[in-house]
């Protein structure tokens, strides 16, 4: 309760009327009844424990900090009410004025999953208990294996080899075919506990009919039969035929076209051809006019241009356009030519059906040809799709090309390996193997361009007398001699 203090005066007021109690002083009687409400809140002194009252003063000891990690934090978090929710919780200890109060019940909706796990009341709870006890035990000795296996690191299966994932399931590869695919993937996840991974349908299907494995002529043998070795030259030598024939093909249609001159004559060759269609220097403009006889008419209009100029005023060069209406009897005759040239292009449609029909065999021949060519058409295309299957697709910027045959000549024939002569390479033979299955894409050899270095001679080596500049003159002048002896030039 709050005390009045002893230095202040208190005033003498007259209370006769009611209007002179308002400046009667009642602080202490609100802040001693204040005081009575917190206490009603929070409680006295007496209902506290010396914990929520005293503090241990440890500031001189060296207590570590306990560092939590993030989810430990979000534990304790957890547990606390959310901040928004802490604005409706009732932190007053006054007690309820009305005792018997009717507290209702909020019904809970569904199932309490965590009562019925901690607190089993019904012979289904404690067998699913048991059943995740089991299930758990499970789990844990599939990670363990699991673990092992990957430290390992064992392959015991053929990577290559094509599996689907139905076969080890039974019951999801049917031979009528019921099942889907979907509808297998969906019923593996649910039996397996684990999602099959989709993959491209290229992986499905082969994407080339070539053979995975062809095996080398019998005629690059180290001692082939003579008319398997005559075969496999005969091969070579057509395709070096082949190659020369295009060859030759394509110096006949560049370099052979054109004549070999000397510089002179491609000079003045030159020369001709650039000044093509450049005619001899103009005469003069009076000259011209004279030629024509035009004179007279150029005089004329210059002494009307004098004339018009001399006026001083703006002139165009076009007369200016009359705006020229039709009449209504032009447009009466324009109207009728209009129906005329309609009922024309009537009468002409209606002349060429009565033709057509005239000569519906011929029209019919005409659709029966052009039938004949479209399914020709779709069998060569179909023939050229059935050639492709075995040929290598275009996978990069590159275009595959077939390797040269290895082939030795009859006199490096052996006999034996201890003698035999190699051609081939075994990791060139897979690599392009690879390549033309569709497995790689084709590539080049690339090879770097080295730098160019400048080289100077050393002091020591240099014949006395003579500078950088003098040797540079001379390689100068020894390339335009080697230039002077080639008289003939290609253009």
């Amino acid at each position: 309760m709050a005390t009045v203090e002893p230095q202040t005066k208190r005033k003498r007021i007259s209370k006769k009327n009611k209007s002179a109690w308002r400046k009667t002083d009642i602080q202490d009687v609100e802040q001693f009844l204040e005081d009575q409400r917190q206490e009603e809140r929070i409680g006295t002194f007496k209902d506290k424990l010396d914990d929520d009252l005293f503090v241990l003063d440890t500031s001189t000891q060296k207590v570590k900090a306990s560092l939590l990690t993030p989810k430990q934090k979000r534990k304790l978090n957890a547990k606390k009410a959310m901040r928004t929710h802490q604005v409706f919780e009732n932190t007053s200890k006054v007690q309820d004025p009305i005792a018997k109060r009717n507290k209702v019940r909020q019904k809970q909706n569904g199932r309490n999953i965590e009562l019925e796990v901690c607190n089993p009341t019904k012979p289904r709870h404690r067998q699913a208990n048991a059943d995740r006890a089991r299930y758990n035990e499970k789990l844990e000795e599939r990670l363990a294996v699991k673990q092992d296996s990957d430290k390992k690191h064992k392959i015991d299966k053929d990577i290559w080899q094509e599996e689907d994932f139905r076969d080890k399931i039974p019951g999801l590869k049917d031979e009528k075919g019921w099942i889907s695919r979907p509808l297998a993937l969906h019923v593996a996840f649910n039996l397996q506990g684990h999602k099959v991974v989709k993959t491209h349908g290229s992986l499905h299907h082969k994407t080339t009919k070539a053979k995975k494995f062809v095996p080398p002529h019998p005629g690059m043998s180290y001692n082939p039969s003579h008319k398997a070795h005559q075969e496999l030259i005969d091969q070579v030598v057509d395709r070096e035929e082949g190659i020369i024939k295009k060859e030759q093909h394509l110096k006949r249609v560049t370099t052979s076209m054109f004549s070999i001159v000397t510089p002179e004559e491609r000079d003045r060759l030159r020369l001709k051809e650039m000044s093509e269609g450049i005619d001899e220097p103009e005469t003069t403009e009076k000259e011209k006019n004279k030629a024509n006889g035009d004179d007279d008419d150029d005089n004329d209009a210059g002494q009307k241009q004098k004339t018009v100029d001399s006026d001083g005023e703006y002139h165009t060069v076009n007369a200016p356009v009359e705006n020229k209406k039709k009449s209504k009897k032009a447009r009466r005759n324009e109207l009728k030519q209009k129906e005329l040239q309609r009922q024309h292009d009537v009468k002409k449609k209606l002349k060429q059906q009565t033709a057509d029909l005239i000569r519906i065999k011929s029209i019919r021949a005409e659709i029966n040809e052009e039938a004949e060519e479209l399914n020709e058409l779709k069998k060569r295309r179909k023939k050229t799709a059935e050639r492709k299957k075995f040929e290598p697709k275009r996978l990069g910027r590159h275009k595959y090309e077939e390797p040269d045959a290895d082939v030795n000549m009859p006199e490096d024939l052996a006999g034996n390996l201890r003698n035999v002569k190699t051609e081939s390479n075994l990791l060139k033979d897979r690599f392009k193997l690879m390549q033309r299955n569709n497995m790689l894409a084709p590539s080049v050899a690339v090879s770097r361009k080295k730098s160019k270095v400048k080289r100077f001679l050393r002091g020591s080596h240099k014949e006395p007398g003579v500078s950088f500049q003098d040797l540079r003159d001379r390689r100068k002048a020894a390339a335009n001699a080697a230039k002077a002896n080639n008289n003939t030039i290609k253009i």
